[in-house]
């Protein structure tokens, strides 16, 4: 059904993938996963340091309501590039055989997916999650790799009372004492937990890639056909992403008043300091640090694939061929410092 719709679009989108005049530069349309947050910072800095500009593009940046919200939108054309968990692009592959999408550019070399809790409701580590209460939006990338994290880490999921959240609620819940941890993205779940008054040394942050997931986390994906007819535009939007990341990892500061400019409603100290943990704990990695962002370690992928379905149950043989490519990035990845 997917699919049949994927195709039906894409005749009457066709054109509209990209716009372009010969005195005007090429207009784009990039979906995010989530809301303008710190972490989104980079990709407004790219606009306002005239990087995207300069490569002779104008970038329009929508929010998102998840992966499974931003991965949709490029898989049926609506948007060329945009921006999600790739755990959850390998599933949405394995379950619609052909969706022209895939990723280009690896950005969290270690994903976010984190367990958060308090020490004083008794979660110090995951060794305390059995016999507790978890908050779990049923939505969240988080969430959905909770069983892999458990299966690492010996944890009985059935010893775990797990608690249907909302987004909105997940951390006020926590913070009120209603459940005992939540899954999330741990920079964002952490300062909400500080913004609602949590003491910092009350909260216990258990990143699942410290404890035995390979999984890889979010990256830029593109439409397939889009990108196979546009590759030069596509590795000059990678580039400009690029500098931006490097512009914001120099200047987080900066980053947080590109992001402000577009969410007044945000905190800039607060946004900065969320940007600020993304790029130290998922985005500058000892790996990356070496070699450049973007692209990925094929031998950690294919275990990362194979530590994805010892909790997914496959429809077809996957391929690591159709999830990631790394031929619209530069040799050498980009390099960050």
């Amino acid at each position: 059904m997917i699919i049949r719709i994927i195709k039906m679009l894409l005749v009457g989108l066709a054109t509209a993938f990209v716009a372009v005049t010969s005195h005007a530069d090429t207009k784009l349309q990039f979906a995010l996963d989530w809301k303008f947050e710190g972490p989104s910072a980079p990709y407004f800095l790219a606009i306002d340091n005239g990087h995207f500009k300069a490569a002779g593009m104008e970038v329009e940046i929508s929010p998102g309501k998840g992966s499974l919200d931003a991965i949709p939108k490029v898989a049926t054309g609506a948007f060329p590039l945009g921006f999600a968990d790739i755990n959850s692009l390998i599933k949405f592959l394995d379950q619609n055989p052909g969706a022209p999408v895939t990723a280009v550019m690896m950005v969290y070399d270690k994903p976010p997916f984190a367990v958060i809790g308090r020490k004083s409701l008794g979660v110090n580590g995951p060794g305390d999650l059995e016999g507790s209460v978890l908050g779990a939006p049923p939505p969240d990338g988080a969430w959905a790799q909770f069983p892999a994290f458990a299966k690492a880490n010996g944890i009985d999921i059935d010893k775990i009372k797990v608690e249907p959240v909302g987004f909105p609620t997940r951390e006020p819940m926590l913070a009120e004492g209603k459940v005992d941890s939540v899954t999330g993205f741990s920079f964002s779940s952490y300062l909400n937990l500080v913004r609602l008054g949590v003491p910092e040394d009350d909260i216990t942050t258990i990143l699942m890639a410290d404890h035995g997931l390979q999984l890889y986390g979010n990256a830029v994906i593109a439409n397939t056909d889009f990108a196979k007819s546009n590759p030069d535009i596509v590795k000059k939007f990678l580039s400009a992403v690029g500098s931006g990341w490097k512009d914001a990892i120099k200047s987080p500061k900066t980053a947080a008043a590109a992001l402000v400019k577009r969410n007044p409603a945000a905190d800039a100290a607060l946004e900065q300091r969320r940007l600020q943990l993304a790029i130290n704990a998922n985005v500058l990695t000892d790996y990356v640090k070496v070699n450049g962002m973007g692209r990925i370690d094929k031998d950690r992928f294919a275990l990362a694939i194979k530590q994805l379905g010892e909790t997914y149950d496959y429809k077809t043989a996957p391929d690591a061929k159709l999830y990631f490519t790394n031929a619209y990035l530069p040799d050498g990845g980009i390099l960050l410092q």
